[in-house]
């Protein structure tokens, strides 16, 4: 174990100890953790005193939880819990956590033991261990539903040290602060958070999963190679030859509820999870909400640059809900009954990627633009052997559509492209599979909806995605979507066409040239004569 570099890199930030290559809890935590699993805890206050005694234990006193962390505990079990639940919770739920987390070290044992492991298809090992994700190192970690269940009970006992996190640029991912703004500033969507967690934890005292979750993140290198795109400029983009794929227009419903099989778009924060432990509740916090197994993440990916993303495949959503933001409830169990592939991860796919914030006129400037579609298509992009984009020649892209199967002298026949991507469809089989994204980086964010709309477009074109379906949230800026996506499919635009028309509204609105949206720009008859008319 001291050998493995994965886990020296992660040993830090983690709760349990390391002698003679074992792991273990020191014997005072043990003997608090018996407490638990033995039910002689049944309050919030008392709660936190043993948490706090296990924090010592583990020499964490030195690092204090928020100030009203144990008000926040006492409050949401001993005030706003009912007794019903309360007691469900002090003789059931806490009790099991109190065992699964005797376990840990066992769990984290039996992870390492099977860490490294040849996925079908490619025929190359892969480094899964859990260990810290670092910006530019591609990579990927593969944790079971169990071994995740344990570190988020960690989470909720705040036994995670603190130290470095902040320098490293890694989110926090003790609750403390969760309960703490509970007490601070009373309001039901954190209430309704809360529950969202309690309520996992509730399931999975009854009826552990048993299934896996990945955690990858995705770099487009900043300089280009023989091997491995880099990060695309202007000229990929405009001379782009790839056709544009299918858009659908969703005037209702929500991204997570997709009825087939897509990649979900967290509409992220650079730091995984944004506020998802603190005061945030807008779609990448509820979506951490409804499935918690997102939250573990937050543990070892530390924030994305510009040229990253960061891929999740697995987890389970437990929790149904009503209302954003401020009107954000709770509202009940939700049986997850996604399929499950070859590697024993449910096919919830789910890519975050931020977005400029509060970008204002520059978003019209060729280098922000870029930025934004860069994003996107890293984060659309099926990235080789869970590695960097695979260079593929622009002649191949023209191969698609002719008769011949050659490329020009030099580089690889179309079929033997064909051949990689299959190998690799193998492990993702994801031929078929879209996006399901909306207004990403708009509301809060600033960003201009028809602007990010046509960028996400062209970016699922480019990665050679089949779908994109748009959910518009019912924003009045897209109300003539369908319209202007359905005529430019009928020119039979390519990427290259379509970026060029966006890169020309982009100068003109950045030069005050024009004040009109993208798609008004683009089709005026629509907007002045209001009808459905697109010649």
């Amino acid at each position: 174990m001291e050998k493995r570099e994965d886990w020296k890199s992660i040993v830090p930030y983690l709760p349990v100890v390391m002698r003679s290559s074992s792991l273990f809890w020191p014997s005072q935590v043990v003997e608090s953790l018996r407490e638990l699993e033995c039910g002689r805890v049944d309050s919030g206050r008392l709660l936190f005193i043993f948490m706090t005694e296990i924090r010592n234990s583990l020499s964490l006193s030195h690092e204090p939880l928020a100030p009203s962390a144990a008000h926040g505990y006492s409050l949401f079990f001993d005030e706003l819990t009912s007794r019903e639940e309360c007691r469900k919770w002090f003789e059931e739920v806490l009790p099991t956590l109190g065992g699964l987390l005797l376990r840990l070290p066992s769990l984290l044992e039996e992870h390492y033991k099977n860490a490294d492991m040849v996925i079908d298809g490619v025929g190359a090992t892969v480094r899964t261990g859990l260990r810290m994700l670092d910006s530019q190192q591609a990579g990927i970690v593969f944790l079971t539903q169990e071994l995740i269940a344990a570190l988020l009970a960690c989470s909720f006992l705040c036994l995670f040290p603190v130290h470095d996190r902040y320098e490293k640029q890694l989110q926090p991912v003790n609750f403390d602060e969760l309960f703490a703004s509970l007490y601070d500033d009373y309001c039901q969507k954190q209430e309704s958070k809360i529950w969202c967690i309690l309520h996992y934890f509730q399931r999975i005292s009854s009826d552990m999963p048993k299934g896996v979750v990945s955690f990858e993140r995705k770099v487009l290198p900043w300089d280009d190679d023989s091997v491995h795109n880099s990060y695309p400029n202007a000229n990929f983009w405009s001379t782009s030859v790839l056709p544009l794929c299918r858009f659908e227009v969703h005037s209702s419903g929500l991204i997570e509820d997709h009825p087939s099989e897509a990649i979900e778009v967290d509409f992220a924060n650079e730091y995984l999870g944004g506020g998802a432990l603190r005061r945030g509740c807008v779609q990448e916090e509820i979506r951490f909400m409804i499935s918690p197994e997102l939250i573990v993440g937050m543990l070892f990916l530390p924030s994305m640059a510009d040229n990253e993303a960061i891929d999740i495949v697995g987890v389970e959503r437990f929790s149904s809900y009503k209302g954003y933001a401020s009107s954000f409830r709770f509202s009940g169990d939700y049986v997850d009954d996604k399929d499950v592939d070859a590697l024993g991860r449910r096919k919830t796919r789910i890519v975050a990627i931020d977005a400029l914030c509060g970008p204002g006129m520059r978003q019209y400037r060729e280098q922000f633009l870029l930025r934004e579609i860069n994003k996107a298509f890293c984060g659309f992009l099926q990235h080789s052997k869970y590695q960097q984009y695979q260079k593929l020649p622009q002649e191949s892209f023209d191969t698609a559509t002719s008769t011949s199967t050659e490329t020009s002298e030099g580089n690889n026949s179309y079929q033997e492209i064909r051949k990689f991507q299959n190998d690799y469809d193998m492990i993702e089989n994801s031929n078929d599979i879209g996006i399901a994204t909306g207004n990403w980086g708009c509301g809060a964010f600033g960003g201009d909806p028809e602007v990010k709309t046509i960028i996400q477009w062209l970016a699922a074109s480019q990665a050679r995605r089949p779908f994109i379906a748009y959910y518009t949230f019912s924003s009045a800026a897209l109300q003539n979507l369908d319209k202007v996506t359905c005529w430019i499919l009928s020119q039979r635009w390519t990427v290259g066409d379509l970026w060029n028309m966006l890169a020309e509204y982009s100068t003109s609105r950045s030069k005050g040239e024009t004040n009109v949206g993208f798609l008004r720009w683009l089709l005026p008859s629509i907007y002045a004569h209001g009808s459905s008319r697109m010649d």
